[in-house]
């Protein structure tokens, strides 16, 4: 291995990138838990979004920052297909391009907080994400489910169905888990320094 492929090896794995990389994991196994032991953990606080977050925030590499996210979650998701029954099963593949497509665009998202991360411009980009994802994974579930009709009473009907699964879930979820992400980090930042200043980004 010649030199610029140890340097650029030592530029990845830094002790900045192995604790975004255990933040990640932590999400992905309370994502796990939450499925596989009901009623220990609340069901619908997921910390998908925020993970997708705090990635493009903090990822030095840009590549890294949304496919770390989305193969944490294809790797959970994977584990969670494998006790789904058909039926469930293939309404979940029809979704998955869906939620995928809305993780990276709140991982781009994420890139507006670069170098920028203020209480409240996260909680402004955490409302943001959880709405988006609100908005368009349900605008799909209209359009393809079959459950409403294709009409603007059915779009309607379908918003106003997944409202309370927005208003006591996904957004809530989102704030307190990017509140606990982004929080957990920059206490860690203060008291590690080799966590506070970023490689340079790819």
């Amino acid at each position: 291995m010649n030199r610029s492929k140890i340097d650029s090896t030592s530029r990845l794995v830094t002790p900045r990138t192995l604790v975004l990389f255990a933040m990640v994991a932590f999400a992905v196994g309370y994502r796990l838990v939450v499925y596989f032991v009901p009623g220990l953990l609340p069901w619908n606080f997921t910390p998908v979004e925020a993970m997708a977050l705090f990635g493009g925030a903090y990822f030095a590499d840009r590549r890294l920052a949304i496919l770390i996210p989305l193969a944490a979650m294809a790797v959970a998701d994977g584990v969670i297909a494998l006790s789904l029954p058909a039926a469930q099963l293939r309404d979940w593949i029809t979704m998955a391009p869906i939620i995928y497509a809305c993780i990276a665009l709140t991982g781009f998202a994420g890139f507006a907080l670069r170098g920028r991360v203020k209480p409240l411009r996260v909680v402004v980009a955490a409302i943001a994400s959880a709405t988006g994802f609100f908005v368009i994974t349900n605008f799909f579930v209209w359009l393809g489910s079959g459950m409403y009709a294709t009409s603007l009473n059915g779009l309607v009907a379908c918003y106003v169905a997944a409202l309370p699964f927005y208003q006591y879930g996904s957004l809530p979820g989102t704030l307190l888990w990017s509140a606990v992400m982004f929080g957990t980090f920059a206490l860690l930042s203060r008291r590690y320094a080799v966590l506070a200043a970023a490689p340079q980004a790819a």
